[in-house]
């Protein structure tokens, strides 16, 4: 069995685009870390909540009130509700949550749908990247450009927080990942991070100035000069095109359907990592067509 395995990493089928054999394994891939990422996903907020809490108590001499050892790995993952943890057995990517029919196993409180979706939606994109690209270096360095921005754009969704301890880690990973030049070369990969970032801030105070509102957070300006990082500076005028575009659209119909009034704020974060997705999978193509206009 494990000579068999190993003949499957090393088949040549893994590692090239437009394979069958490199869109399956992906998948498999996806589920397994579509799970870890609901972790993230649920856990990171609540531990910057958790520092918070704790400097605050520290600037005003009180006693820390978060002292329990709480991390992305500890404790074992449990019912929001109840706090019963949950059996390994239902700890399976998809299946678990179709066998529990979507309700904690002890108390019945409804488990959120957003983690099987997760799991199901990491599981698409990495299929697609591995058709794509297949499994090799490129293939490997989308899953996880990839697994970033699902990980952000939900976080956003939720909190309208992009934390730095993703956003940061997600644009010097560009910058290795682009040492060769997987994705573009490293000169504009550099000035991509650069002007990413300056970009979205030059924007953010032009609003501002004549607004006196804040239109974006810094968060923003930190995804998008990871965008840059590992696209090129060249990527980043169609990367805000389709993603003000798809932001503005969505906005205009959130107010239409009454989900939101017209002064609520929308987050930008997914839309920059829709369009940032779009762009390495098709950025080439995209370019190429603008250049024919």
């Amino acid at each position: 069995m494990l000579d068999s395995l190993l003949e499957l990493l090393t088949s040549a089928d893994l590692h090239r685009g437009a394979s069958p054999l490199a869109a399956l394994v992906a998948a498999g891939i996806g589920l397994l870390i579509g799970s870890f990422l609901n972790v993230v996903i649920h856990r990171l907020p609540q531990m910057m909540q958790r520092e918070a809490d704790n400097y605050l108590a520290h600037e005003t001499g009180k006693s820390a009130p978060h002292t329990d050892r709480y991390n992305l790995l500890t404790p074992r993952s449990a019912c929001p509700h109840c706090a019963a943890p949950v059996a390994a057995g239902y700890n399976v990517p998809v299946l678990g949550y179709l066998l529990l029919r979507g309700r904690c196993a002890r108390c019945e409180a409804a488990i959120s749908p957003r983690y099987p979706l997760v799991e199901i939606l990491s599981a698409l994109m990495s299929a697609w990247l591995g058709w794509r690209f297949g499994l090799g270096t490129t293939g490997l360095a989308g899953l996880a450009f990839a697994y970033f921005l699902i990980a952000l754009s939900v976080i956003d969704t939720q909190t309208q927080l992009l934390p730095d301890s993703l956003t940061l880690p997600l644009l010097w990973l560009g910058l290795l990942v682009n040492l060769n030049g997987v994705f573009t070369p490293l000169a504009d990969a550099v000035l991509g991070a650069a002007a990413g970032y300056l970009v979205l801030w030059a924007i953010y105070w032009v609003f501002k100035l004549i607004t006196n509102k804040e239109g974006m957070g810094y968060g923003d300006f930190k995804l998008m000069a990871a965008l840059g990082a590992w696209l090129g500076w060249q990527a980043l005028p169609l990367v805000l095109l389709l993603a003000s575009s798809m932001g503005a659209t969505a906005g205009i119909a959130m107010v239409l359907m009454k989900r939101k009034t017209a002064d609520q704020t929308l987050p930008f974060g997914p839309y920059l990592a829709i369009a940032g997705m779009l762009m390495l999978l098709y950025g080439k193509s995209f370019m190429y067509f603008g250049t024919l206009q």
